[in-house]
């Protein structure tokens, strides 16, 4: 069996046998004071889909969410016991702690002034409880990977004490196990078992966070952190770069704290956001993007998997549904779908022969992905083959209800395509996206009721493909 067969077969199981997961949180004890502290938590997402992400905050953890005027971020309100859920949402790329928020920062008129307060800004600001954030997001972070280690040295005695009829086959079915298990352990604060333990861990934690505050105060040396400060800055009134703005406030927190500079090494990374006149001081609590989740075998332009999952949201599947991502690449959208939407049954392919290896290397690592679709080609090419691409989906797509969603740089030559196929498609909703810099456009469209009919030459013959 092929490689590709055998990632068809996978998926298809996944499909039609898995469950849909739920990670809504559901009160089962009563539990301390300590463990419902509030904490604003700020996520950076793909540039136009901060609505979206804000509906699957509200749908998932039931909070209401603030969309900032900066673009590419929310902030929302939770407790602490539900940090292990945020990590799971699909819309959102990195997430911080929210330490002081200033909605019209009064800057100073020189430079000077301007750093010399950041400096002084940093022994203002009340650290305490985002600390205690960052201290829990810690423990989550060891114990997952703790388990993880665990699950992959216990699985391999497993596969090592098996039979099989061939070493290629063990040597594969090896693989395929550690990767599925991988993928179970990445998802593990999904499933509604662990919330106990993990109100558990959230109240010793914060008890842990107590202690050694008190030990502190008894004259006892803590553990000196390493940090480094992280400056995004957009706006044009500024009289400072976003180095100095962070060389001046990270000197300002070392003095605070007597903390150790790492640019590379370090273990807190605090953020400086300033937009114009509002300045949001944070925490990371992540190491690395969360769109880099589901893909292992990347090609010339993987698409996000964040950006694949908003596509997909943009879209609504219902269950029963058919998705069909005719240019997967490395398939992002059916693998992100085949993850949330397990009720809908997905297709993914390409005419580039390695595009269809690495989607199957990435749906055999996964076990359930979503794609979706990212332009290749020149622009010359695109006036041909959009009207076609337009056409060949209306022939596929349920007149009356089938959806498209199609992603593309070139707006100039997909409007041209769109105002030629109006008796098929009906724009519904566009939302501009920022893409490494480069500015495109998703197109929501809707089937129209009107039949298909095969375009025909003058003498009624049907025109080949």
């Amino acid at each position: 069996m092929s490689d590709v067969q055998e990632a068809t077969n996978q998926l298809l199981d996944v499909n039609l046998h898995g469950n849909q997961r739920s990670i809504q949180v559901t009160e089962s004890a009563p539990r301390s004071e300590s463990e419902h502290l509030q904490v604003t938590i700020g996520a950076t997402v793909p540039t136009g889909f901060e609505q979206t992400a804000a509906d699957e905050v509200r749908e998932k953890l039931g909070s209401s969410c603030k969309i900032s005027k900066d673009r590419g971020k929310i902030y929302f309100d939770i407790s602490v016991e539900s940090l292990a859920q945020v990590h799971c949402l699909r819309s959102v790329d990195n997430l911080f702690v929210v330490v002081k928020e200033f909605k019209d920062y009064q800057f100073k008129e020189t430079k000077e002034e301007v750093l010399k307060d950041f400096e002084e800004l940093a022994g203002k600001l009340p650290w305490s409880e985002p600390l205690k954030v960052w201290n829990v997001n810690t423990s989550f972070k060891k114990k997952k990977t703790k388990r993880k280690k665990i699950n992959q040295n216990s699985s391999k005695e497993k596969i090592d004490n098996g039979q099989g009829d061939k070493a290629d086959e063990r040597d594969d079915k090896k693989g395929f196990t550690n990767k599925t298990l991988d993928s179970h352990i990445l998802d593990y604060y999904e499933n509604p078992a662990i919330k106990e333990e993990i109100s558990t861990l959230v109240g010793d934690d914060l008890a842990s966070c107590k202690d050694e505050t008190d030990e502190g105060s008894k004259g006892e040396t803590p553990e000196v952190l390493k940090f480094r400060v992280t400056c995004n800055r957009a706006g044009e009134k500024h009289c400072f770069s976003s180095n100095e703005a962070a060389r001046d406030f990270g000197g300002g927190v070392q003095d605070y704290f007597k903390w150790k500079a790492d640019m590379t090494n370090f273990d807190v990374e605090v953020l400086l956001n300033i937009h114009d006149n509002e300045i949001v001081v944070g925490i990371a609590l992540t190491e690395e993007s969360l769109h880099r989740r589901n893909i292992t075998h990347f090609g010339p332009t993987t698409l996000r998997s964040t950006l694949a999952y908003g596509m997909l949201r943009l879209c609504a599947p219902q269950p029963t549904d058919i998705i069909v991502d005719p240019m997967c690449g490395t398939g992002a959208i059916p693998i992100e779908g085949a993850t949330e939407w397990s009720n809908c049954y997905h297709i993914a392919g390409d005419n580039n022969p390695l595009a269809v290896n690495r989607a199957a290397n990435n749906i055999s690592s996964l076990l359930t992905k979503s794609q979706i679709k990212e332009g290749m080609g020149s622009k010359k090419r695109n006036w041909n083959l959009y009207p076609a691409c337009l056409r060949e989906m209306s022939r596929v797509c349920r007149p009356g209800t089938g959806r498209a969603v199609l992603l593309t740089q070139d707006k100039k030559c997909f409007t041209k395509a769109l105002s030629g196929m109006g008796h098929v498609w009906r724009k519904v909703h566009t939302v501009w996206v920022n893409i490494g810099g480069l500015h495109a456009a998703v197109y929501l469209l809707k089937r129209t009721p009107q039949a298909f009919v095969h375009p025909v030459e003058q003498n009624g013959e049907r025109t080949p493909w």
